[in-house]
């Protein structure tokens, strides 16, 4: 099989040649691999392994023509020079040297207290039509016998409040205020038609994902979720998959949400991303929703990758693809980026151990 074909079995559930691997590390694990590897970070060439790596992400929609607003503006406060803004306007300041999340996140409209406010926020627009980047990308991919990722994290949730503030749109949810229905249909609809021009472009796999757990419980109560996010995620994966029904929907959330996973699969969702063991134990959901999901995910980078041994990495991977079975349905990886204290000898084995798996 080639690499699309591998991956795509694997996940769903129908056998598969080897072990795929996926790696996020952060600027100081990049450079302790250059280190090792080389500038150019070729780790499929370093490790011989270049069907386990080989996966393609789709760019998304571009903006539509036109100014972008001077984001500053629009803070009281002063921020640093080096800011940077999202495309809708989330202001995220400073971060330590070699790490990727120790930022400041400022939210723009978290002192909006009307309807009309929230409306005249220059909220960005997308040139939905033009996807001839992402179709030649797909093709690209394709010829090589590479699958096709189309990525959307931050679909509805995250994305609302970061805008929003997370504790203040918490608190117009709870009192069923306008400005939340405002805020949350506005990135809903745009989501929508991302998903669709991601189908229309062929990927293989769509990745969406909202943080809705924290380490050993659920961010919101299961009816506040139900009321307020399954229908907009479900509408999000409809689109998409009315355009291409074979496509596969990736969800990522961080921490713990068993509660939630059966709203997920009855939404549509294919496969987790990532089963986080500090949270939620593999064995149990395999045993539970084995026949209905596949996963990601199952080596922690809280415990194992930081603070364990080459070898507990090995038993880590090996564990848990020898418990998805032969069918497959698991992709093992890092549950998350990979931080400054993960030695070099720890994805050296994780990775060795997934190329040999399926060769013992």
């Amino acid at each position: 099989m080639n690499p699309r074909e591998n991956l795509l079995s694997l996940y769903r559930r129908q056998g598969y040649a080897y072990a795929p691997v996926e790696l996020n590390m952060c600027p100081a694990v990049i450079e302790k691999a250059r280190a090792v590897v080389g500038a150019e970070l070729n780790l499929a060439a370093y490790f011989d392994y270049e069907q386990g790596f080989a996966r393609i992400p789709v760019p998304g929609p571009k903006r539509a023509p036109g100014a972008t607003p001077d984001w500053r503006a629009l803070y009281p406060e002063p921020l640093h020079p080096d800011t940077n803004f999202s495309a809708y306007g989330v202001a995220n300041e400073g971060g330590r040297p070699g790490t990727h999340h120790l930022r400041r996140m400022h939210h723009p409209l978290a002192r909006a207290d009307s309807l009309e406010q929230l409306q005249a926020y220059p909220w960005p627009r997308w040139d939905f039509a033009d996807i001839g980047d992402m179709v030649a990308t797909v093709a690209r991919a394709h010829a090589a016998g590479w699958p096709a990722f189309g990525g959307m994290a931050c679909s509805i949730w995250e994305t609302a409040w970061y805008i929003r503030d997370m504790t203040v749109l918490m608190t117009d949810m709870a009192l069923e205020d306008e400005k939340a229905t405002f805020v949350l249909d506005k990135i809903t609809a745009d989501s929508i038609e991302r998903a669709r021009a991601f189908a229309r472009a062929g990927v293989d796999v769509l990745c969406l994902g909202d943080d809705i757990g924290m380490q050993s419980t659920i961010m919101m109560s299961v009816d506040m979720y139900r009321a307020w996010l399954k229908p907009r995620l479900a509408k999000v994966i409809a689109a998409a998959k009315a355009v291409k029904p074979d496509l596969l929907v990736q969800y990522h959330s961080c921490g713990y949400i068993e509660p939630f996973i059966p709203d997920l699969i009855e939404v549509g969702v294919d496969i987790l991303n990532p089963i986080q063991p500090e949270c939620m134990d593999f064995a149990k959901l395999h045993a539970q929703y084995g026949e209905q999901l596949s996963f990601n995910g199952t080596l922690g980078t809280q415990t194992t990758m930081p603070f364990g041994t080459p070898d507990d990495v090995r038993a880590v991977v090996e564990r848990n693809l020898r418990r998805a079975g032969p069918r497959g349905g698991l992709l093992v990886t890092p549950t998350h980026m990979l931080e400054p204290e993960v030695p070099w000898a720890n994805i050296a084995a994780y990775i060795e151990a997934c190329k040999t798996f399926c060769n013992q």
